[in-house]
């Protein structure tokens, strides 16, 4: 297939049609997160172990990592709305290679932060790019009669979970080597997505319109459903984020290493690959948008509740394992309700013209949420409490976000 050949056809997956273009954004997603989950569940134990630094810089590292991704994802989206995707998604590609390869090299906490800096922002460019895309074609495709544009995005989700199974895979085999071996393999997997899309990506979208960057801004900060949604989408995604903070510890304590990490990850990635689309079918017919993404963010309080009940008893082996098992079901069954919902809503509430940019910014602040939160929850987990309260607060922050919701 050549760029030429991205045109109306259709074709079938996973019961849904897909124009060529959509197919190929959906595997781009796909690609993105092989790369990306082959590096990142590994850098907690990294930067705390093998570079020995403390909690809190840990926590701030990993959430400057997640600032300068979704942080920056508003300026990626203006980029993409002025320019087209085709050079924000190749710009973002060279980025992502060079932060890979700097990270495998850091030896220092300042060249650390700047290629985790530099990762994030590559992923600042390509993501949000390509996820106002999809949401554009899924939109269109919706209202030509085809399948409903949350379902779309649920697939979508589903590739990159897909890579998010495969990439802690690929990277728990190459930590064996070291962990410079991980950081070089994510970086020569995206030299070949870089390949690709220079090959297949259209250089001009038909319906998409260039539009000027200016006044975009103001208007979005005036838009207090758009911010409210994207409030609570930034818990959903600090929660999502103690995937990389608070889980790899309680793993640690509970089975004398991180062996089990990459199974946790694949769990999760297991259940969205089989689950997403039955669920999000499910949910369609029963739950308005608003009560989806309220019942995700609940059963993603639910399962921080569990490790917090059971944390006293102090269980190891394989009886420590099961509520950090139950909280990675119960966390990305919330993820599975959220996410396609959130991404699904946006389009409703975006300027004509600024998808792009509304897509990003529903990143953006969320960014902002997650690197507050992710320095507070490292201190949180070094403080001493007693055993069951940072799991307990945790629990609690998800729960009051349910009231963030818009109501309309």
């Amino acid at each position: 297939m050549t760029s030429s050949s991205i045109g109306p056809r259709h074709r079938t997956e996973g019961g849904v049609r897909l124009t060529p273009l959509l197919r190929l954004l959906i595997l781009t997603q796909l690609a993105f997160n092989i790369g990306f989950f082959a590096v990142l569940p590994f850098l907690s134990e990294h930067l705390g172990r093998a570079m020995g630094m403390a909690g809190w810089l840990v926590g701030f590292v990993l959430g400057l990592r997640t600032f300068s991704q979704q942080g920056l994802f508003v300026v990626g989206g203006a980029l993409a709305d002025r320019y087209g995707i085709r050079p924000v998604v190749l710009a973002g590609c060279v980025l992502r290679i060079v932060g890979f390869g700097w990270l495998g090299y850091a030896g220092e906490t300042w060249a650390v932060v700047g290629a985790v800096l530099l990762i994030g922002f590559a992923a600042a460019l390509f993501s949000p790019a390509v996820e106002s895309e999809v949401a554009r074609q899924a939109v269109a495709l919706e209202e030509a009669g085809g399948v409903s544009r949350t379902r779309v995005l649920a697939l979508f989700t589903v590739a990159g979970q897909a890579g998010a199974f495969v990439g802690p895979l690929l990277g728990a085999l190459l930590l064996a080597v070291d962990f410079r071996a991980v950081c070089l393999a994510g970086a020569g997997i995206f030299v070949f997505v870089l390949a690709g899309h220079v090959w297949l990506l259209p250089q001009h979208i038909p319906g998409r319109a260039r539009t000027p960057g200016r006044g975009g801004l103001r208007v979005l900060l005036r838009n207090r459903r758009f911010l409210a949604l994207c409030c609570a989408y930034g818990v959903y995604l600090l929660a999502y984020n103690q995937l990389y903070l608070a889980l790899p510890a309680e793993v640690e304590r509970a089975a004398g290493s991180q062996a089990p990490l990459a199974w946790l990850f694949a769990l999760s990635s297991l259940l969205v690959v089989s689950a997403q689309l039955p669920v999000t079918r499910w949910a369609g017919v029963r739950l308005t948008l608003r009560r989806s993404m309220a019942a995700g963010l609940l059963l993603i309080a639910a399962g921080f509740a569990v490790v917090g009940c059971a944390r006293p008893a102090g269980w190891t082996g394989t009886a420590g394992l099961l509520p950090v098992a139950g909280f990675v079901v119960l966390l990305t069954l919330g993820q599975m309700l959220v996410a396609p919902v959130a991404r699904a809503w946006v389009p409703d509430l975006a300027e004509e013209g600024r998808l792009g940019l509304y897509t990003g910014a529903l990143s953006s602040v969320s960014g902002l949420i997650v690197l507050a939160g992710s320095s507070a929850t490292g201190t949180l987990l070094d403080m001493g409490l007693p055993v069951a309260v940072p799991w307990l607060v945790l629990a609690a922050v998800p729960a009051a976000a349910v009231g963030l919701l818009p109501r309309r």
